[in-house]
């Protein structure tokens, strides 16, 4: 493997059995892993400013090269500081590739005709979900895009099936991914971006591993595991990622996209697996639930329209420790009101950071099994849901 892109480098810390502490360095600073990206899928992470998801401990946010490039488009975004200046994150920032949705968003819409995406060997043509226009995303145009954007990570135009599809689809999308990762890496870019190769396979594990191997082989920064959560039972998911990940490249990052619940995060932590990105935390704040160490509490619930308590008594947010009532926040909901929504934002983020430090210090004291069964059986028990 070539070194890595200048301003990059990767150190693990301490292991414990496939569980590892590393720091990524960047040249947009330290992140230190285990570690959650929340999703600032258009610039923003919803409902909340910069310094507001920096509090909740993330040091990383995602944004969405699809969307992105469609509006306000790549361009404008470079002129305007690139991502992390357009959206006044100082940390670190990392973009997809928008093949997911170019994709994903024209066969949900297919039936209306207002997003209809078609794949070939050279890439996705597809049309805006905005006005109808048609754009053509191939690996390299994802890399310049990307490059424009400018964040500090990008990741490969890559193909994944949807769940349930059958071994030869698969066998496809895998075959395709590889030839997409090598017109990615020779594709020029930004000299400071990190570039990550995608790993698929559904839950087929012999595939996810040969996978593995081929992209290892390539001088990607870092690599990840794309495909999981996208329709199939997630007991396979669980145990294709226990196979899978610890496979992946030990010297570099090691990412695990669009997953998911705090359950899929220290599981996956167990199996080796570095980064996180999912929009469930901040979704699921905007429709009145806040997950907490016993279970999800959700306020839109009338028994807890007296209640006085915060949703979690132990937890250290501004929603909690500001003395925010499950009452209040009931009655936020109801209302409309948008400061129910910013206050759930802040508790489900800062209980994911709380999560993953929780996780970096088991690794560290070499107890990350038994800190796992406690944290998912107090989960599991928990009276709260």
């Amino acid at each position: 493997m070539t070194p890595p892109t200048p301003g990059f480098a990767f150190r693990v810390l301490a292991r414990d059995g496939e569980a590892r502490r590393a720091v990524f360095e960047t040249p947009h600073g330290s992140v230190e892993t285990p570690t959650f990206m929340p999703v600032g899928t258009q610039g923003s992470v919803k409902t909340l400013s910069p310094e507001e998801v920096a509090g909740t401990g993330a040091r990383v946010v995602l944004g969405n090269t699809y969307h992105l490039m469609l509006r306000p488009g790549a361009e404008t975004i470079a002129r305007l500081g690139g991502l992390g200046g357009f959206m006044r994150w100082p940390h670190v920032t990392l973009t997809d590739s928008g093949g997911f949705q170019a994709y994903s968003l024209g066969a949900a819409n297919a039936r209306s005709k207002s997003a209809l995406a078609t794949g070939a060997e050279d890439g996705f043509t597809f049309k805006s979900h905005l006005d109808g226009s048609t754009h053509r995303l191939t690996p390299e145009e994802a890399v310049r895009v990307q490059g424009l954007i400018g964040a500090d990570v990008q990741m490969q135009l890559d193909v994944c099936p949807p769940g349930g599809a059958d071994r030869t689809a698969v066998e496809q999308a895998v075959a395709r991914t590889t030839r997409w990762a090598r017109r990615a890496l020779a594709a020029p870019r930004p000299e400071r971006q990190a570039l990550f190769g995608i790993v698929q396979g559904a839950c087929f594990t012999d595939l996810r591993l040969s996978h593995a191997d081929e992209l290892g082989a390539l001088p990607f920064d870092g690599l990840a595991l794309g495909g999981f959560s996208v329709g199939e039972p997630m007991d396979r998911m669980h145990d294709a990622l226990a196979e899978s990940a610890p496979r992946l490249d030990a010297e570099r990052p090691r990412y695990l996209m669009g997953v998911g619940t705090p359950r899929d995060l220290i599981l996956a932590i167990g199996a080796g697996v570095d980064m996180f990105d999912c929009v469930l935390p901040t979704r699921n704040a905007r429709n009145g639930q806040a997950l907490t160490r016993r279970g999800p509490v959700s306020v839109k619930q009338a028994r807890w329209h007296d209640d006085a308590r915060p949703v979690d008594e132990a937890c250290s947010c501004p929603c909690c420790a500001g003395g925010y009532s499950r009452g209040y926040l009931r009655h936020l909901y109801a209302s409309g009101e948008i400061l129910c929504l910013r206050l759930l934002s802040l508790h489900n983020l800062h209980f994911y950071g709380e999560l993953t430090l929780g996780a970096r210090a088991a690794i560290g004291a070499r107890r990350y099994g038994a800190w796992a069964s406690q944290t998912l059986e107090t989960l599991r028990g928990g009276q709260e849901g």
